[in-house]
């Protein structure tokens, strides 16, 4: 650290161009971020992936598909229909079109349902939403819906909640700022800094998209992470340069900085780095691609607050503190030292007191609803939402889902053998009490014995009626076996009968796709890996708290409290959304949230404990006196990590009043942990633990005792 605090010195005007010529660079690439950002990413490679694969290729599925309703009463229904699908079919990216006029169960009085499809995706998705939304446009009661629809407009929304969130928290973080410091200038820099951190992120995305899946929730999520912890991160070290300041030259005053602020920063975002790198063991686009933008913005956020904020610290000299507005209260050290030692005169007490307060949030937390985030994920107002949801109650079976298997042999499926490992197949998979139906060419010819149907499929005549649904089952030894059964995709038995068919032994080596089976592997996917992630988060955090204050207990303590809180966090998560709390939706937890909030609030929270455990850390050297370090390093440091914690609730918080559910519930989940962890346990909890543990805070493992070096408990630091 002191290399690094002498370079920049001797070459903080260069840093500073440097740092302006990668924000300007980045910041053009940064613009082109919404174009590579595709879909939820909720995707894993799978057998799910393997099926919709062979759907496309071999029996004709469409790789995509834009669904159209109408509703309208009248005559002229079905020529608004007509006229619909022929406009719609000059598209070149349609490559054909279902339409109601031609499937009967797809009309329902004054409403119907048509499918565009597509056997590729198009390289410009947005452009052919938009030539099929303006012919929907010239017709009345016509509706514009479906998958590609509905990730076009999750991307549209989020860009509209960024903007909504901008616009809330910057200008409250920047009065939290103002009240902080006192000073204008001091007040913006930090600002500064993690706008040009977030664009920089942004535009190495940007290039990172041509060559992986990015979800459309990085746009939400690497602001949220980039703007709260670069701003965290420069009010931490501005408010240590403005002390250092008030007895040093800009050069000493940096130097030292960089040697206690600097040295906290570097732990703290290895420990949020690490906590967003040990999600990328969870093989799902979604954990994959917002840990690698939390990584990015990470690394962006540390070194522009070790390197552009010094430089431009130094450039600024004394003039930090010019242009004062508010008087900073000079008293509040003194009354934050009132109130450690009013919390270390009854620890017992105080713990007993945080701890029942945590478990009362943690009880909630038993009826948690986990699911993975479908139509909900869009506000009510978006009509491609009311579209879905009104083909979805009209025309699909709200208790049903529909499963495929694959199976494949050696040999022709329409001879006798061939017909007989069918009927064994339909028969294996008829056997489950959740199954409802198995479409075959049994069903469809009306013969149950697989010799009487290979004996009719010897006269042509027969062969030849029942040669559509041949080709629609078989496709060389290839077969397709649709089975619907009574429940829900989303729900655990159905899931239940993915697993058990996994293990089964069928007649034949069958695959299984389906929307059944894409969730039970995205559910597996996460359950089977987030134990790794978390042991991957604990270990190493306790190693990095471990190395950075030669303590053993204090690391323990700290993974302790976290877990803790986060847990009573997702408690009052399910309070607020399954219940529907002030107002809001009520709907389940998304699936992802627990994960991707422990992953993130783990990292983010350690930043308060590092910078608190680093002030007492520096006075117990000093003193070896662990009550007297602890009231002190409290007192110095718990206003500007209030205000640090206030600043990344603000910012995450305000994602509240945004209106896509799951970034909604993630900033909401995060501002929530922050808070839990910056009142209770930072203020109650950790001056509690350090009182009742006295000296085995500090004990470590070989070593050497020292001697006390100041005995004055009375030092105010």
């Amino acid at each position: 650290m002191n290399s690094i605090a002498s370079a920049i010195v001797k070459a903080n005007k260069g840093l500073l161009f440097f740092w302006l010529a990668i924000v300007i660079v980045f910041g053009y690439f940064a613009l082109d971020l919404p174009s590579k950002l595709e879909g939820d990413g909720f995707r894993t490679a799978g057998e799910y992936e393997e099926v919709e694969e062979t759907l496309n290729e071999q029996f004709g599925f469409p790789k995509s598909s834009i669904l159209l309703l109408f509703e309208e009463e009248g005559s002229a229904f079905q020529e608004t229909i007509q006229g619909v699908l022929d406009e719609a079919q000059d598209i070149p990216a349609i490559s054909s079109v279902t339409s109601p006029l031609k499937d009967e169960t797809m009309m329902e009085e004054d409403t119907a349902y048509a499918s565009l499809n597509m056997d590729e995706d198009p390289e410009d998705m947005k452009k052919v939403i938009e030539d099929v939304r303006s012919i929907a446009d010239e017709y009345k009661g016509v509706s514009v819906t479906g998958a590609p629809v509905i990730s076009e407009d999750i991307n549209k929304a989020s860009q509209e909640d960024l903007k909504t969130a901008e616009l809330i928290g910057l200008p409250v973080a920047l009065l939290v700022l103002l009240l902080a410091f006192g000073s204008v200038v001091a007040s913006i820099v930090p600002v500064i800094v993690g706008g040009m951190t977030v664009v920089i992120a942004f535009g190495v995305l940007t290039v990172l998209g041509d060559s992986v899946n990015l979800s459309v929730f990085l746009l939400n999520v690497v602001p949220m992470i980039g703007l709260a912890l670069s701003i965290d991160f420069a009010l931490l070290f501005i408010n240590r340069y403005r002390e250092e300041l008030l007895d040093n030259e800009p050069a000493a005053a940096i130097r030292t900085t960089i040697l206690t602020a600097g040295r906290s920063i570097l732990f703290s975002a290895m420990c949020v780095f690490i906590g967003l790198g040990a999600m990328m063991v969870i093989q799902i686009d979604i954990f994959q691609t917002i840990a690698l933008g939390g990584m990015v913005v990470v690394l962006i956020a540390v070194l522009t607050a070790l390197t552009l904020l010094p430089s431009i610290l130094f450039l600024l000299g004394h003039h930090i503190n010019k242009w004062k507005v508010i008087r900073v209260d000079q008293s509040s050290v003194g009354r934050w030292r009132t109130f450690a030692r009013w919390v270390m005169k009854r620890p017992i007490l105080i713990t007993l007191v945080a701890l029942a307060i945590l478990i009362v949030g943690i009880v909630p937390l038993k009826n948690m609803n986990l699911s993975i985030p479908t139509i909900e994920s869009l506000p009510e107002s978006y009509e491609s939402r009311a579209a879905y949801e009104d083909i979805e109650d009209t025309f699909l079976s709200p208790d049903q889902s529909q499963v495929y298997i694959v199976a494949e042999r050696d040999g022709d499926w329409l001879s006798q053998e061939g017909l007989e490992d069918w009927k064994t197949l339909e028969e294996e998979a008829s056997g489950e009490d959740l199954v409802d139906s198995v479409a075959t060419l049994f069903k469809v010819s009306e013969i149950d014995s697989s010799e009487e149907l290979y004996q009719a499929l010897q006269q042509e005549q027969t062969k030849e009626q029942l040669q559509p649904a041949i080709d629609r089952f078989v496709k060389g030894d290839q077969l397709l076996l649709p089975v619907t059964i009574d429940a829900k995709a989303d729900a655990d038995k159905a899931q239940a009968l993915m697993r058990d068919w996994i293990d089964q032994d069928w007649a034949v080596d069958v695959s299984i796709g389906g929307q059944p089976k894409f969730n039970q592997e995205i559910y597996d996917e996460i359950y089977d890996k987030v134990g790794i992630s978390i042991a991957i988060i604990l270990i190493s955090t306790f190693t990095i708290l471990m190395l950075a204050f030669k303590s053993i207990l204090i690391p323990l303590k700290a993974i302790l409290m976290n877990i803790v809180g986060l847990t009573s966090t997702f408690g009052i998560l399910v309070l607020l959304f399954q219940n529907g709390l002030f107002g809001l939706e009520e709907t389940d937890i998304a699936l992802v949230l627990p994960v991707l909030v422990f992953s993130l609030v783990f990292g983010l929270s350690m930043d308060y404990e590092v910078f608190l455990i680093s002030r007492i850390h520096e006075f117990y050297q000093e003193t070896k006196d662990n009550h007297h370090s602890t009231v002190e390093g409290l007192a110095n440091t718990s206003k500007i990590i209030t205000s640090a914690a206030l600043i990344m609730i603000v910012i995450t918080g305000a994602f509240a009043f945004t209106n896509v559910m799951p970034v909604k519930q993630i900033g909401i989940g995060i501002a929530i942990a922050i808070f839990i962890d910056a009142t209770i346990i930072r203020l109650l909890l950790v001056p509690s633990l350090m009182k009742l543990l006295g000296d085995l805070n500090w004990w470590f493992p070989f070593q050497k005792k020292q001697r006390s070096k100041v005995k004055d408990n009375s030092h105010s630091g």
